[in-house]
């Protein structure tokens, strides 16, 4: 207990050696961030300023956009600053906010894409009472505890992380995470177990719950080709979503348990493949591949709007 001290600032140690590579980094993640902006900002516009598009699905997608913007927005800006400067340090209470809000966004973003894995289920396999089981009031009071739960989960994070007595500085990322900062606790707390086994938990029911829905859907799919038709046209994209957060989750869980032992390019890699992939592949695959979302992103850019408006 000789080195407690009073942190005020933590030093982010992700960056070292890439001096020679800074403006290279500095404009493909300026470049990356803008895209992010782009994708998501226009699959949000499309589905606000369209009414027909104001359905659970495009719901939760728009909400998807959304929490890509918050999460991101809790890295990249913090992030550019960082590679125009040779101080990499990030104040004690900058530290928790930006672990509360990078991971806050990153479990929203598992329990946007279990209610729309719920909304698929619905729709396949009890269509009849699709209308009265999704109604709008429904909907929100979903969206409201899919992004309630997890910020109350960080939260006890953050507030269990204030309570540690700090005997250092040094964060080996190029950014904060709350299990990180109680690396540096002086002494062993329940927190070390507490926190992670919540968190695990929260993690893991989420994706029975996308399991359970996937076997019915699949089983309902198989006795109907109109069925499979729907499967394929609306559930694969979210599918892809979900692979695609699962392998960043497997990254992000790699870099826990390996990342002291591979190098720092391959640390800082695993590190912002959360930040990058899922931001910028959500948005386009749904875009892509949703035909309605589609032809409306088009019409929308060629400033077709009105005619598409007055149709709907």
């Amino acid at each position: 207990m000789d080195n407690v001290s009073v942190i005020t600032l933590f030093t982010l140690s992700g960056l070292s050696g890439t001096e020679k590579y800074r403006i290279i980094l500095f404009v493909l993640t300026l470049l990356c961030y803008c895209v992010i902006w782009l994708v998501n900002v226009t699959i949000i516009v499309t589905v606000i300023v369209d009414k027909s598009l104001h359905e659970p699905m495009y719901i939760f997608l728009c909400n998807l956009c959304i929490n890509s913007l918050y999460g991101t927005a809790g890295f990249y800006p913090k992030f550019l600053i960082d590679l125009l400067s040779t101080n990499h340090v990030i104040s004690y209470a900058g530290c928790l906010l930006q672990g509360f809000v990078i991971h806050c966004s990153t479990g929203a973003d598992l329990s946007i894409l279990v209610l729309m894995a719920f909304d698929r289920y619905v729709a396949i396999c009890r269509p009849l009472v699709y209308h009265s089981v999704m109604t709008k009031h429904r909907v929100g009071v979903l969206l409201f505890f899919a992004w309630l739960i997890p910020c109350c989960l960080l939260m006890v994070s953050t507030v269990t992380t204030l309570t540690l007595s700090l005997c250092g500085s040094h964060i080996p990322k190029i950014y904060c995470v709350n299990h990180l900062v109680s690396q540096l606790a002086c002494s062993f707390s329940v927190a070390h177990v507490a926190v992670p086994a919540f968190n695990y938990t929260f993690y893991f029911g989420h994706f029975i719950f996308v399991i359970w829905s996937y076997f019915y859907l699949l089983k309902t799919c198989r006795t109907s080709k109109e069925n499979m038709s729907k499967f394929m046209q609306t559930c694969l994209p979210h599918l892809f979503c979900l692979i695609i957060f699962v392998f960043s989750f497997l990254f992000d869980g790699l870099y826990v348990r390996f990342g002291s032992k591979i190098s720092q390019g391959a640390q800082n890699f695993m590190a912002m493949e959360f930040l990058v992939i899922p931001p910028i592949f959500n948005p386009l695959i749904y875009g892509f591949v949703l035909t309605q979302i589609r032809n409306r992103i088009i019409q929308l850019l060629c400033g077709k709007h009105e005619s598409f408006r007055l149709k709907s």
